[in-house]
């Protein structure tokens, strides 16, 4: 049976009261509204399991279609989130860059706002809501993915207060690091580049979180389905400096991509 496809006001949002000190999260969430965005979920009196799920959406997706796949009528705030940071991007890129927005630019552009919103989630949460369910989902699976790379339990923990002291500058370093590590492992002709890229940024703050970012993913995604505009990827290079410049990349992004 197929896919139904629910509205954000057909779904329930779990655990949303742990977002109340998050502004920025109903600003998002009003965008999915008011973009009629919807869900796919499975057919109703049945439910997908986590691994159908988690195949689907890292499977079949596409940096313009960003309609996220769920077990049953439940969504998790960070979800929500997550998949308005890809409407809004959408939205601007089809607006300011039409010729770029199925670039491998704009696919690593989007996607690395989106994911670095979850650290700066992290920052904020783990300090007004320490209890909630995003924070203890996903700070173990980045502690996981950090203790891979040798990053033992006390130096993820002062990881995390770094975060929680300044999340806005958090987002920031990680949007930029997945960005550059995106495009130079995009460039990689094997697997001795690919290493000798990561290795490169080895000493990044959050480089020991890469890999909990399903890089491969976007970059095999990108190498199937992206395509370079006439013109390169000017434009999107010019919004990723934008950000970089503005000292505050989400305010950056609420003031001229969610005020109007």
């Amino acid at each position: 049976m197929p896919l139904r496809r629910l509205t954000l006001d057909e779904v329930t949002i779990d655990d949303e009261i742990s977002f109340r000190s998050v502004g920025l999260y109903q600003r998002l969430k009003d965008e999915l509204r008011r973009g009629k965005h919807t869900f796919k979920v499975a057919p109703e009196g049945q439910n997908s399991s986590w691994d159908r799920v988690l195949f689907l959406n890292l499977t079949y997706w596409s940096s313009t279609e960003e309609s996220s796949v769920l077990p049953d009528a439940h969504v998790a705030p960070d979800v929500v989130a997550h998949t308005a940071l890809h409407h809004v991007v959408s939205r601007e890129l089809a607006r300011l860059a039409p010729d770029a927005v199925s670039s491998p630019a704009a696919l690593l552009f989007g996607e690395a706002i989106a994911s670095a919103f979850d650290v700066y989630l992290v920052g904020r949460l783990v300090e007004t809501a320490p209890d909630c369910d995003f924070i203890a989902s996903q700070v173990p699976i980045m502690a996981e993915a950090a203790e891979q790379t040798g990053l033992d339990e006390a130096a993820f923990a002062r990881l995390i207060d770094s975060v929680r002291a300044a999340p806005e500058r958090a987002f920031d370093e990680l949007r930029a690091l997945l960005v550059d590590v995106g495009t130079a492992l995009l460039a990689c002709p094997d697997a001795d580049a690919a290493q000798t890229v990561l290795e490169g940024f080895a000493g990044a703050r959050f480089a020991p979180l890469l890999h909990h970012f399903q890089l491969s993913n976007w970059i095999l995604y990108s190498r199937a389905y992206a395509r370079l505009p006439p013109g390169g990827d000017d434009a999107i290079g010019a919004l990723d400096r934008t950000l970089r410049e503005s000292g505050d990349g989400l305010a950056w992004i609420e003031a001229n991509w969610l005020a109007r």
